[in-house]
């Protein structure tokens, strides 16, 4: 048992009236001690379900965060147009809707801008579709990558996923407890402000309710995060919805937070999102999509990868990123990314074996 988990599990959890607020390095000796396991299972457990019926502070994720940053690995600086797009995706996944991100994201890099997503497999508390799932429905398998595969991967084809059962496996150490409590607990919005990149990104994040929103903003501005985009989003992910108005807040270096209202009703869009149904016939709906078919997934995924062309600074406006995506997606430019993806994890998997 450790005595000072102990005293701050204490502070956590001692009621509504008496309960206390960490300090930055108080959240971040908290995490680090159950990361490494000095906290013993019933202090850890104790101190999740307390920390998410108190609600973190700003202060306390920001703590959070610097162990991540400490543990965490991080892939190096390629040279790019543009800056990485670094989207901050919940690891448990999507139940209703389809993720748009590994499409959005080899459109992008087509384009000439890098994305990196981070994830885990199927885990709790929604037991969603995860990104690298569904990467493996287009017969991309980033799970037995060492972090230099990766970083090769990256460097050639301008996409990088970082798989953290293997990459950063102290964190999956906290993965049961979410099983065993029946909720997210608060830390797991780390999972969407972590950044494993060390080069110029910007952080893409979603967000279910409002509070979060600013619960994410107060942690990035004690951290000096320059540049990031909050969407209220799909499920909870940086994918805009069509079935109502996208809400986004950007921050830009130098500039105050601002709003952007979207809806596909000004783009000629219809309002439907597209669903998630079986998974068996997947890997062919989302093929169909690279190769130019005009379906309701290639609709959002033209919606979202028009939006993200604009902010990553390929496009200068909505539509003018909208008719890009469009077009990389008939010219089979996202097509050949996805088939470069492809070779690259096929030369690195066959270098080490």
């Amino acid at each position: 048992m450790s005595t000072v988990f102990r005293g701050l599990l204490q502070k956590v959890g001692s009621g509504a009236h008496t309960n206390k607020i960490l300090s930055r390095s108080e959240a971040a000796t908290a995490l680090d001690l159950m990361l490494t396991q000095q906290a013993t299972p019933a202090q850890i457990g104790a101190f999740l379900i307390a920390h998410r019926i108190r609600r973190p502070t700003a202060e306390e994720l920001a703590g959070m965060l610097d162990v991540y940053q400490c543990y965490g690995p991080q892939l190096t600086p390629i040279a790019a147009a543009y800056p990485t797009l670094v989207m901050g995706v919940p690891y448990d996944g999507r139940s209703r809707t389809l993720p748009l991100a590994p499409l959005t994201a080899l459109v992008l890099a087509a384009a000439g801008c890098p994305v990196i997503h981070h994830g885990a497999g199927v885990m709790p508390t929604k037991y969603g579709i995860p990104l690298v799932q569904m990467w493996e429905h287009l017969d991309v398998n980033w799970r037995s990558l060492s972090l230099g595969a990766v970083q090769e991967v990256f460097a050639r084809t301008n996409l990088g996923f970082i798989y953290v059962p293997r990459l950063f496996p102290l964190v999956t150490t906290l993965f049961p407890y979410r099983e065993q409590i029946g909720k997210r607990p608060p830390l797991a919005t780390l999972e969407l402000m972590w950044c494993p990149y060390a080069g110029e990104s910007i952080l893409a994040m979603g967000y279910v309710h409002p509070p979060t929103e600013g619960l994410i903003r107060g942690a990035l501005a004690l951290h000096q995060v320059p540049r990031y985009l909050l969407v209220k989003g799909l499920e909870g992910s940086p994918d805009l919805p069509r079935d109502r108005t996208a809400i986004i807040g950007t921050q830009q270096p130098g500039q105050d937070y601002d709003r952007l209202f979207l809806s596909v009703q000004d783009y000629e869009l219809s309002k439907t999102n597209a669903p998630l149904d079986a998974t068996a016939h997947l890997g062919l709906e989302l093929v169909s999509v690279l190769e130019g078919n005009d379906t309701e997934l290639a609709r959002s995924v033209i919606w979202n990868s028009g939006f993200y062309l604009w902010q990553g600074g390929v496009c200068g406006d909505m539509a003018t990123g909208m008719a890009l995506a469009k077009e990389l997606l008939v010219s089979n430019k996202a097509l050949d990314q996805l088939i470069a993806v492809q070779a690259a994890i096929q030369r690195v998997s066959g270098s080490l074996g």
